[in-house]
């Protein structure tokens, strides 16, 4: 299964990247795609470690790591914005 993936702020400069396709096996959800980055290792599983902060989006609406992928669905992952 192909989904986007799209990189924003501090995660974008960190891993050189804006945005790329990656295949998942199905059936797949958040988590399932953040340890598919983990596993890349170096900047991937420190930056998307459970001991910092993050946030996905799927479809342009917030997401928890259970929340089920389909063919074609937009993943966002990005720090915490703080507003003022």
């Amino acid at each position: 299964m192909m989904v986007s993936v799209l990189y924003f702020a501090s995660l974008r400069e960190l891993f050189g990247l804006e945005n790329e396709q990656l295949v998942l096996p199905v059936p797949a959800d958040v988590s399932a795609l953040i340890a598919a980055l983990r596993a890349r290792g170096g900047a991937w599983s420190d930056a998307l470690g459970t001991d910092r902060r993050w946030r996905v989006a799927v479809n342009q609406e917030l997401a928890t790591m259970d929340t089920k992928l389909n063919v074609g669905d937009e993943v966002a992952i990005f720090p915490p914005v703080t507003g003022g």
